[in-house]
């Protein structure tokens, strides 16, 4: 079997068909502005659209560009978090809302899919939690009961999954969950926003945001939207500090797309329970084969230096599950934000004006905690109702939540320490062609990639949110914060938040 030598690619990018949208280049106003233009951010401004709100999108990047671009695409109520420890930490209640919100999710999804005759490719499948080979069956019981007590009345014990050749023994079957191509989602959705007179600027990036009675968005050129609320869905906040930062952890995900015979591979979404877990699904390609897509191997970003090992790790597993496999195409890897408590945060957000208001913590369920966030926002923004609101809210406190929270505040403290160890190398001259390293100079840690053309690049290597030391992630050819997961592009620019600037240069 092949594993590409590629730079990592996702599959989506080839089909996507997204359209080209132009910055923002001028002070404008609006009844509500949405930062990003992901799942999360093109939900809710198309359910605000709908209730008959004026809406601008303002995106750093393209539509898409962000994790989105990135997912697997699994639309599951089947969620990372178990459902018997949803109901540890958020009681029996807060279970079958979760299950509830998700359930919903997909059919809205579905709804919109069907309403503006969008082509996405979705479509409902089951799926299967499965346990390794050996493993004892307990977790399967305990899920299926808690599963039951959350409302999803039809999860049934089975003897093993559809897979041929690949024995897994007992597992779950969660009945009706979708998947779907999700930029040609995306597109679909930017299109309907725009017809209904929404308006959506690309590369164009929030540099301040400010709530209040007249809330204001600047852009790092200088432009202003003002607004009756703002809405942060940059898959971790841009406009928080600290507070949420403490409350969630960002994940590196790995992910494989291998060619398969048309066919070979029983169409739905399969999940097991090592840790890290793996995830699977398949994606039609062509009339030949198709693509099955295996993801897993998940570490805190930042604190893994074997990343492009990982990708061989997955295709290992996958080839000894699927034999068929002879040729590995794609290989990307993408960013998912870990609550403390195993669910996501939408609402308002803690400490600021209650007209501001953020959608993070997807918890590997960014697909249906995306329109969830565009249904919850929606009504949280028109002064309506919602169950679901108490159990999202991210000021929510979960004390059955606090060991996680302390562990991971420890283990980001520890992080500090690269702050007064050695560099990597001695010299800029170690570092060979399309790579980067950390170097000491004096008191300063200095970021030093080189180019393909052999050309130095040097950076402070403190990260601008809360001032880690950034590590070199040579699959995505990036520089990581292993604090709060801020990444920036090989030349320093941000990527991915909290920070909202790119490395200084070094001095």
């Amino acid at each position: 079997m092949e594993l590409t030598p590629r730079a990592t690619t996702s599959i989506w990018r080839r089909t996507a068909g997204l359209p080209h949208l132009s910055r923002l280049e001028r002070n404008t106003q609006a009844d509500v502005c949405v930062v990003g233009a992901g799942i999360a951010g093109l939900s809710i401004a198309y359910e605000l659209s709908r209730a008959g709100r004026s809406v601008i999108v303002l995106e750093a990047g393209e539509v898409g560009s962000g994790e989105t671009g990135r997912t697997t695409a699994h639309l599951a109520n089947a969620l990372d978090e178990r459902y018997f420890e949803i109901a540890h930490r958020h009681g029996e209640r807060g279970a079958q809302l979760a299950a509830s919100s998700h359930t919903q999710a997909i059919d809205e999804i579905e709804s919109i899919v069907k309403r503006e005759k969008l082509d996405c490719e979705f479509e409902r499948l089951n799926g299967y939690l499965f346990t390794q080979p050996g493993d004892y069956q307990e977790v399967l019981n305990r899920e299926l009961e808690a599963s039951h007590q959350a409302g999803l009345h039809e999860v049934e014990l089975i003897s093993r999954t559809p897979l041929a050749g690949f024995e897994t023994g007992p597992c779950l079957r969660f009945p009706n969950q979708g998947q779907f191509h999700p930029l040609k989602y995306l597109s679909g959705l930017a299109g309907a926003v725009l017809k209904m007179g929404g308006s959506i600027y690309t590369n164009t990036r929030a540099s301040k945001i400010q709530g209040g009675a007249q809330a204001r968005v600047e852009t790092s050129e200088g432009f202003a939207v003002t607004a009756g609320s703002v809405v942060v869905a940059t898959n971790t906040p841009v406009n928080d500090w600290v507070t949420m930062h403490t409350k969630q952890a960002a994940y590196r995900s790995y992910v494989i797309g291998a060619h398969v015979p048309k066919g070979s591979v029983t169409r739905a979404l399969y999940w097991d329970t090592l840790d890290p877990f793996h995830y699977v699904r398949v994606q039609a390609d062509s009339e030949a084969h198709d693509v099955l897509l295996v993801g897993g191997e998940d570490h805190q970003t930042g604190q893994a230096h074997d990343t492009e090992e990982r990708f061989g790790r997955l295709a290992d597993w996958a080839l000894q599950r699927f034999p068929m496999i002879k040729y590995v195409p794609y290989v990307w890897s993408g960013q998912v934000m870990e609550p403390v408590d195993g669910l996501a945060f939408i609402g308002r957000n803690p400490g600021d004006e209650p007209n501001v208001f953020i959608a993070t913590g997807d918890s590997g369920s960014g697909m249906t905690h995306g329109a969830i966030a565009g249904l919850l926002l929606t009504d949280l923004i028109l002064g309506k109702e919602n169950p679901w609101a108490g159990l999202y809210d991210p000021a929510r406190i979960s004390l059955r939540s606090a060991g996680t929270y302390l562990a991971q505040t420890a283990n980001t403290i520890a992080q500090y320490a690269d702050l007064i160890s050695p560099g990597e190398i001695n010299s800029p001259e170690d570092v060979r062609p399309g790579a980067g390293a950390i170097l000491r100079r004096g008191l300063h840690k200095v970021a030093v990639y080189r180019d393909q053309e052999g050309g130095l690049h040097e950076f402070s290597a403190v990260c601008p949110h809360l001032g880690c030391i950034v590590s070199w992630n040579p699959s995505e050819k990036s520089w990581d914060c292993p604090c709060h997961g801020s990444r920036f592009d090989a030349l320093g620019a941000v990527v991915n938040g909290p920070a909202d600037s790119g490395l200084k240069w070094a001095q």
